[in-house]
């Protein structure tokens, strides 16, 4: 989400103050609203279309949030483009290109409109729907999930600087061969300051009069990381709602890999690691090492995956 360089920026007819615009689409959505694409536009009561939508916020004369779907999804992405680089630009859809004038904001907007009221939901006299609002993440859930999953796409390097040598060697010396399913180390804390990480055994580990307890505590999280890489198989051979996995840019000749499902969350590098959230562990981040046979899944997913355009 990019926001608009002077706050407010007036569209042709004057009725909305543009504040900041986003894409729905299939390679690019706000993932806090689903886990693919189909989903985020459920979320905001839209039809999936093939093309996606740009969607622009912003503010009515009476300070009123409203989210205007449009159709023209290169006006939108320009716009971001120029905001992204400081530049300003005048983001005014024309008329035609408007699909839906929703009330409220899908995601929290920091700035507001100058010389206009407070923001604030419209009133039931200029709409017969429920007005959008921000997925609850205050506790840990999936949009929660999506969150650090984002987050650790966007600052790959110093999520992967956390993970030591150590956290990759098996006993008896050289790198980690683990098969996919076993976390090769740590479990870092999506609280924590990017620089620290713990074992995600050693964050659970009781007292030592209660190994039993200790050994439920390292399998759980081995359990659900399985069940993760079992479930993005099978998206291999049967491909899975739009979005659910999608490819980006990296540096060098790899590509960022992001795939979610049901109560999970996976971040991935083709020529690295991948990094496992999930529901039942809040907060934990669990990597998962390379090992014989993750390389391959990596490159079949990047294959089927949604690229931007």
């Amino acid at each position: 989400m990019a926001e608009t360089d002077e706050g407010a920026v007036a569209t042709a007819d004057d009725a909305l103050y543009v504040l900041t615009a986003m894409l729905l689409t299939p390679a690019q959505f706000p993932s806090v609203l689903g886990d693919d694409y189909p989903e985020a536009c459920a979320a905001l009561g839209l039809a999936p279309l093939a093309d996606g939508y740009g969607l622009v916020l912003g503010q009515d004369g009476d300070g009123a949030r409203w989210t205007v779907a449009i159709d023209d999804v290169s006006l939108v992405a320009v716009a971001i483009a120029s905001w992204d680089c400081g530049m300003e630009y005048d983001l005014s859809p024309e008329e035609h290109t408007v699909v839906a004038a929703l009330p409220g904001w899908p995601l929290a907007v920091a700035v507001a409109a100058p010389d206009v009221p407070a923001p604030h939901d419209p009133g039931p006299e200029l709409t017969d729907r429920p007005p959008l609002a921000p997925p609850d993440t205050t506790s840990w859930g999936p949009a929660q999930r999506r969150l650090g999953a984002d987050e650790i796409a966007r600052q790959w390097v110093i999520w992967r600087e956390q993970l030591s040598d150590k956290d990759f060697t098996l006993p008896g010396g050289g790198r980690s061969a683990a098969p996919e399913g076993e976390p090769d180390g740590a479990g870092a804390d999506t609280d924590r300051a990017a620089g620290a990480t713990d074992s995600a055994g050693d964050a659970e580990t009781p007292p030592e009069d209660t190994p039993g307890r200790a050994e439920d505590a390292v399998s759980r999280p081995r359990a659900g990381i399985r069940r993760v890489l079992a479930e993005a198989r099978a998206y291999v051979e049967t491909p899975p709602p739009l979005g659910r996995v999608r490819s980006s840019f990296a540096p060098g000749d790899a590509r960022t890999l992001r795939a979610d499902g049901p109560g999970w969350s996976m971040v991935a590098r083709t020529d690295d690691i991948a990094f496992v959230l999930l529901d039942e562990e809040p907060g934990e981040v669990l990597p998962v090492g390379r090992g014989p046979e993750l390389p391959g899944l990596l490159e079949a997913l990047d294959k089927m995956a949604v690229r931007p355009s």
